[in-house]
């Protein structure tokens, strides 16, 4: 075994460890804890991403989900009040649901492994970099861009006004 497969398995048990303890967190019932799991979860999946030679992947990865989208997480279980939900009982008819319908879908990946095995492929090429979607990015799709950089703008300005509690 090479290093990179090792490190493949090191990153991929994280990956898994990580996303099983984002669910079934048995440290805490802290809502925060699950988030901070789930940032080791994208963190472990970037690094797959670098293995792969997909370095923009793994920063976009890592700024995007484990920056910003956890951020807005955590601001939403902080500004909720969620002590309700941490007392709340887990109901069989759920877990059971769940642990169905995860059943139904290894059997439907086992049953087309079983049906389409994978060959032996050459390596890919590498098409597109940096270079051509920053060009593609801020020159024929400029107004999407700046479109979608507003709407960010006016939703940040949202949250923080209603967050904001008002002085009597």
């Amino acid at each position: 075994m090479t290093t990179p497969d090792v490190l493949f398995y090191v990153f991929a048990f994280l990956t898994l460890l990580c996303g099983f303890l984002v669910i079934a967190n048995p440290f805490s019932s802290n809502p925060v804890t699950s988030a901070m799991f789930l940032v080791l979860a994208i963190a472990s999946l970037a690094a797959l991403f670098a293995l792969l030679n997909a370095f923009f992947l793994a920063a976009i990865q890592v700024l995007v989900y484990a920056g910003a989208v956890m951020v807005l997480f955590l601001f939403v279980i902080m500004f909720l009040d969620l002590k309700a939900e941490e007392r709340r009982k887990i109901r069989k008819f759920g877990v059971f649901g769940g642990l169905v319908s995860v059943g139904a879908i290894v059997f439907i990946l086992l049953r087309s492994l079983l049906e389409f095995p994978p060959e032996a492929q050459s390596s890919p090429t590498l098409k597109g970099g940096t270079a051509e979607l920053g060009a593609l990015l801020f020159g024929q799709y400029l107004l999407p861009f700046e479109i979608v950089s507003v709407l960010l703008l006016v939703a940040m300005v949202g949250t923080v006004l209603l967050s904001k509690k008002e002085l009597k």
